[in-house]
């Protein structure tokens, strides 16, 4: 079964687009494009990777969508549309008509000032139209979030929703309790998947160690189950607290006790499955 990096991010560094990446990242303040992603992959074995989006612009869509036409290993792209927009089904049939790479969308929902903004009519309009055209939806949010999000995805139990970044705990601070009890909760919602990426980043970035992770992971393996987690780099982003091998790394620890299936599951086969590789 193929190895799939199911989060990755190119971008040619905007200092005011990409104001996201503060000074406290300037490790990543530069572009980054496949030619720097693929030795990575290669050297880890990995088989492809989903690029997604960084900025709320279709102009980027373009973008990743060229990458995507012109490098194999980029299998699918999760890029940003305007979910409220009036002409959003207009918009995602012309994704669905001319771009097979196109296999979902994202809205930075943890930059809203609203904390409720995914449950406005407007938002479940365009959510609600996602699955005609076979598109899934990156839930992106902080742990605040969770609990509006599960209000969410059982609104529409056959649309398929990824949390990303196991919806960024605290792992700096050790904080898990309350985090725990809603991810549990909306584990519930069989329409939900959840990716193993962006920890390093969400620990301390210059001391943390591997067992640092290890109650999260229990958390969300024993939520989700192996058929419904992914593994994701969140390369470049994790260069700033620690670089792909070492993510990679904590994960290919913690996954050893699970069998060989299981393994080809989270490695790759989850993300085939949910993004329709």
């Amino acid at each position: 079964m193929q190895r799939i990096d199911a989060h990755q991010h190119f971008w040619q560094f905007d200092p005011v687009r990409d104001n996201w990446i503060t000074e406290e990242m300037s490790v990543i303040r530069r572009d980054y494009l496949p030619a720097d992603l693929l030795p990575l992959l290669q050297r880890n074995e990995i088989d492809g990777s989903v690029l997604v989006q960084t900025c709320q612009d279709e102009a980027d869509n373009e973008f990743m969508l060229k990458l995507a036409a012109e490098n194999d290993f980029i299998k699918g792209v999760v890029a940003w549309v305007d979910l409220r927009a009036e002409n959003i089904e207009e918009r995602l049939r012309f994704y669905h008509e001319n771009h097979p790479k196109m296999k979902g969308f994202r809205h930075v929902l943890q930059a809203e000032p609203d904390e409720q903004f995914m449950l406005r009519e407007d938002f479940k309009r365009g959510i609600s139209l996602l699955n005609k055209y076979g598109f899934t939806y990156d839930i992106l949010i902080y742990p605040r979030h969770i609990k509006y999000a599960s209000e969410l995805v059982a609104e529409f139990p056959a649309q398929k929703f990824v949390v990303d970044h196991l919806a960024k705990p605290y792992i700096k601070m050790k904080e898990i309790g309350q985090w725990q009890r809603d991810m549990e909760y909306l584990a519930y919602y069989r329409n939900v998947y959840c990716k193993v990426s962006g920890m390093l980043t969400e620990a301390d970035w210059y001391g943390w160690r591997t067992e640092d992770f290890t109650p999260y992971l229990d958390v969300v393996f024993k939520s989700f189950g192996t058929q419904r987690l992914m593994y994701g780099s969140d390369w470049p982003v994790c260069i700033v607290a620690g670089g792909y091998n070492r993510a990679l790394e904590i994960l290919q620890i913690y996954t050893s006790r699970y069998s060989q299936e299981e393994q080809e599951l989270f490695f790759g086969g989850n993300a085939i499955n949910f993004y329709n590789l």
